[in-house]
């Protein structure tokens, strides 16, 4: 191993821009966020099937068979004579369906809540929606930020900041126990907060940290696990999508909540950190593997890895330097991250790969960009029909008559969150629920702001949570190839229990918002005062 981060070599570009590294996640597939190149991910079953896959194939058809057989039935049930609640049950329902049946995510949502409405109203209050809701939902000048953070992400990933961060991270911190683990750690965090994209983040990592730490002789649950907790910090360090997408739902200014997310980014990546420390300390104890590193690393070294990764806090200090003093709008701040990362990609990338990449990033941004406004769209129509037909009203009053204050809410919520992180994927978890709660966050009086920082991060851990949670399966996917692996045989539990292993931090964490709401507020309080 040399003791110096080497060169990146042009095929490594060329290579970039056939990778499908993503800013969502959709069903089985790792894709660009324009959906225009898909890298597909085998599917959990069929991970688990193997080549067994064809005999299950019966299996497939009659859960579809059966799925379009309860989908029609919630359908026919709005129009029987039932009670506003049940037409709205009925809506639910079938959105899961739909959405089970791997609709996009706006049209799952989309056409439950016009059946209902229909149900419950009639024709007029259907054209009334579809005539003025889509354009008043998304004709927002706060809306005109996502955009611009799309484009930056894409090229971000086409530039070749992933070597340049793990480099980086891997010469400062590799003389700690569990240095490479922490390295990949930041370098996760960093790299998914100017991305935008956990999946994306987590894909890259893996190829190059676990199969170097695994090299190195650390432990594969520190391996694997230190992976997988990288980019949780990804969705709340600004500038991310899914803070802006949950702002335009519940009509927050975009940039306090922007400002809400980076403490608590900074803190889940800190906590984490200390978790590594632990386990490295007690493995290294108990010879389960050496987790300090033995290479030679002069000064001179470590202060040059940095100048390939200056994109980073650049980016950073931009979009929350530039909110936070007042000088930038969060629009502003976006335009000027994506021009830094246009100039970015002109430096790093040959000139003809260089215009390609522009031009790609261009074309997945519209296409990405029109599938988050459809998704806002849907909540807009989804969060009408829960209010006329009372289910949200409902929904708060049953909180009431617990008797549950502020902190037993948010408890009694991280608990329904985790249970349904193990079934689905983070962003329809929280457009399904954010429609619902949204009166009994404003009759316990808790910060809107702070609520975003709460729900993408339990997001962030649904994508974690097995069974379902897809980034296992990543793992476990990339972990098959000889290359990464190192030799050791990973099998699927391996990655669970890394998984497990740093759930607790996790929910230390979270505990930690909900004690101290400040970490979340103060910066959004201070640039008000400013």
């Amino acid at each position: 191993m040399t003791s110096e981060w080497p060169t990146r070599p042009q095929s490594s570009v060329d290579d970039r821009e056939n990778q499908d590294l993503s800013m969502t996640t959709t069903s089985n597939q790792v894709s660009a966020p324009g959906g225009a190149e898909t890298r597909p991910i085998p599917a959990p079953s069929k991970m688990k099937a193997g080549n067994a896959a064809g005999k299950g194939g019966g299996g497939s058809r009659i859960a579809f068979v059966v799925t379009t057989a309860l989908l029609v039935a919630a359908a026919i049930g709005m129009f029987l004579p039932v009670t506003p609640g049940g037409i709205g049950a009925c809506a639910l329902v079938m959105m899961l369906l739909l959405i089970f049946l791997r609709i996009p995510i706006g049209f799952a949502m989309m056409v439950p809540s016009l059946l209902g409405l229909y149900a419950l109203r009639g024709l007029p209050v259907v054209e009334g929606a579809l005539s003025t809701m889509a354009y008043d939902k998304v004709a927002s000048w706060t809306l005109s930020v996502i955009p611009m953070f799309v484009l930056m992400g894409l090229l971000m990933w086409k530039s070749g900041l992933t070597e340049s961060l793990y480099g980086a991270a891997r010469l400062w911190l590799g003389k700690l126990p569990g240095g490479l683990a922490i390295g990949t750690n930041l370098a996760g965090a960093g790299l998914a907060s100017v991305s935008g994209s956990t999946v994306g983040t987590t894909y890259a990592l893996a190829r190059i940290g676990i199969p170097e730490m695994l090299a190195a002789g650390y432990d594969k649950r520190l391996a694997l696990g230190s992976v997988i907790v990288a980019g949780l910090p990804g969705q709340l360090i600004p500038p991310s999508i899914m803070l802006v997408i949950y702002a335009g739902i519940v009509e927050v200014p975009v940039g306090p909540q922007l400002l809400a997310g980076f403490a608590p980014g900074v803190l889940v990546a800190l906590v984490m950190t200390v978790g590594i420390l632990i386990f490295a300390t007690v493995w290294t104890r108990r010879g389960t593997g050496s987790m300090i590193s033995r290479e030679k690393v002069t000064w001179a070294q470590r202060f040059r890895s940095l100048g390939p990764a200056w994109p980073v806090p650049a980016i950073i200090f931009i979009v929350l330097g530039g909110m936070l003093s007042g000088v930038f709008t969060a629009t502003e701040a976006g335009a000027g991250a994506a021009l830094v990362a246009i100039i970015v990609t002109m430096i790093l990338m040959r000139k003809r790969n260089a215009f390609r990449a522009l031009s790609d990033s261009a074309v997945g941004t519209i296409s990405s960009v029109g599938a988050i406004f459809l998704m806002i769209i849907g909540v807009e129509m989804l969060s009408r029909l829960l209010t006329l037909t009372g289910i949200s009203n409902g929904f708060a009053m049953w909180v009431e008559s617990l008797g549950l204050n502020r902190v037993g809410f948010l408890l009694l919520m991280m608990a329904i969150y985790i249970i349904l992180g193990t079934f689905m994927e983070p962003l329809p978890m929280m457009l399904l629920t954010i429609p619902i709660l949204l009166p009994t966050i404003e009759s316990l009086d808790i910060s809107l702001l702070w609520f975003g920082v709460f729900v993408v991060f339990m997001g962030e851990l649904a994508i974690l949570t097995p069974p379902v949670g897809i980034l296992s399966f990543i793992i476990h996917s990339i972990v098959k190839d000889p290359a990464v692996n190192r030799g050791q045989k990973i099998s699927l539990n391996d990655v669970f229990n890394a998984t497990w292993w740093f759930m607790p931090f996790a929910i230390l964490f979270t505990i930690l918002l909900i004690l101290f709401p400040e970490i979340v507020t103060f910066l959004p309080d201070l640039s008000v005062q400013r």
